[in-house]
């Protein structure tokens, strides 16, 4: 087959894993000053896939053949698709002239299973080591690591990569033994505890300060292992697990490996599908709100409990983000003094992110914040106001469900800075624009469009 025709089918087969985002790394340093390529955003030409994901990575499977029969996939074994495979040599060169031609940033690598676990990891982790110590390749590798490869493969592919992922697949066990019972969740778990072990000695040995021998040479650092952390990915929409569960499994992941980021892709309905999967795609909007939950999560001081409330039968809202829906359950908890209030109640503060509550604390050791101040700390007045106090400012309707969503009617944010909009200002490393999609409406009959991003 043609590379073109291969760079087609295995680049297209590449577009159902999310959790490539180049973020969390730092810069390589090369052996004689000329290397290839940089971890670092500057002078990369992005590319736009037709849902708005944008793309700054060679994104592509080793190979679509695959000899498990996971019901959800494209390329399981049963599946009806053109099947390709590239050589190990045939990726290093696409890799490289893609870079030359500032198409790209760095590589991320996947495959279907040929052979044996070990036989395709080994071939995965080739192409890290011959882009890195044949070519002395500085820019971002993401491998997509699998489970059941020997731990010394696991091991060999962290020295090469700035991140590896290990897809969970599905929130919940039962979920998984349901649509892909050829993989093992324990098998899933013991590589991201070793992934995990391995991360944290590594960072560890780096950080302990090197003692000079006695003659004087210096030593070398300790190598580096996946410094980009690890992440995962689940699908959403493909059983009947719902967000409170979602949200549970990923606070758990968080918290028992210490990952990076939890990646959440809504099921897509693939020809000649199973019984056991529905027939409609969830509405791509629940993907988006799962997103602003898991950044609450990490950065925002919510615990997944306390996000869906239980009269939502665990399902997140739609048509409001879960910060503002949560605001507007719990109006014992407002207004907020903004010139008293730790830090912690600040975040909670609807339209507040972590970059304006930083402003907010350092402006008022110097003097009492009024409500003009708020222009100048570019703080959304519309969002904030009816849930804080000021030195000239008291709600009127304090607890007021139907004032409160009146003001703060969304609009639909600027498509490449969700965050920055949503939550006032937090940098989203790694997060990408998708196309805007109507949600149903407030009750008060007010249209709203949230954007919606993609991992």
């Amino acid at each position: 087959m043609e590379l073109i025709r291969k760079l087609g089918v295995l680049a297209d087969a590449a577009k159902y894993d999310a959790s490539c985002a180049s973020s969390g790394t730092n810069s390589r340093d090369s052996k004689g000053g000329r290397g290839i390529g940089s971890t670092d955003g500057a002078g990369i030409c992005h590319s736009y896939t037709p849902d708005g994901r944008c793309i700054s990575l060679l994104k592509i499977l080793l190979t679509n053949y695959c000899v498990y029969d996971c019901l959800y996939c494209i390329n399981r074994i049963s599946s009806n698709v053109p099947r390709a495979r590239f050589t190990v040599q045939e990726v290093v060169n696409l890799t490289l002239d893609f870079y030359r031609r500032n198409c790209i940033e760095g590589l991320f690598l996947s495959s279907g299973i040929i052979q044996s676990p070990d036989y395709t990891m080994e071939r995965v982790v080739e192409v890290a080591r011959v882009l890195r110590e044949e070519h002395d390749f500085r820019g971002y590798i993401h491998l997509k690591t699998i489970p059941d490869a020997s731990p010394e493969l696991l091991a060999r592919a962290g020295l090469y990569a700035d991140r590896l992922s290990i897809n969970i697949e599905l929130p919940t066990p039962e979920g998984l033994k349901a649509l892909a019972p050829e993989k093992d969740v324990d098998a899933i778990q013991r590589s991201m505890g070793r992934l995990s072990v391995h991360i944290a000695e590594a960072k560890e040995a780096r950080a302990t300060p090197i003692a000079l021998p006695v003659s004087g040479t210096r030593r070398a650092k300790p190598p580096r292992f996946a410094p980009g952390g690890q992440s995962t990915q689940m699908i959403v929409g493909a059983d009947a697990t719902t967000d409170s569960t979602i949200l549970a499994t990923s606070a758990s992941l968080y918290g028992d490996y210490r990952l990076k980021r939890v990646y959440y892709s809504a099921f897509s309905p693939i020809p000649d599908a199973a019984g056991a999967l529905p027939l409609k795609a969830p509405p791509l909007v629940r993907e988006h709100r799962l997103y602003q939950a898991d950044w609450l999560m990490r950065f925002y001081g919510f615990t997944h409990d306390e996000i869906v409330p239980p009269s939502q039968d665990g399902q997140l809202a739609l048509d409001v983000d879960p910060k503002l829906a949560w605001a507007l359950g719990h109006p014992e908890f407002f207004p907020v003094d903004l010139n008293r209030a730790p830090k912690e109640r600040l975040l909670r503060v609807p339209g507040l992110g972590v970059t304006s509550v930083q402003r907010i604390l350092s402006s008022r050791r110097v003097r009492r914040l009024r409500r003009a101040d708020l222009r100048a700390l570019k703080v959304p007045e519309a969002k904030v106001l009816p849930f804080v106090q000021l030195q000239d400012h008291v709600p009127t309707t304090p607890g007021d469900n139907r004032a409160v969503a009146r003001a703060l009617r969304p609009e639909v944010p600027v498509q490449g800075d969700l965050f920055a909009d949503m939550f006032g200002g937090l940098p989203a490393q790694g997060a990408v624009a998708a196309p805007v999609v109507a949600a149903a409406p407030l009750p008060l009959a007010q249209p709203v469009q949230p954007a919606l991003i993609g991992p």
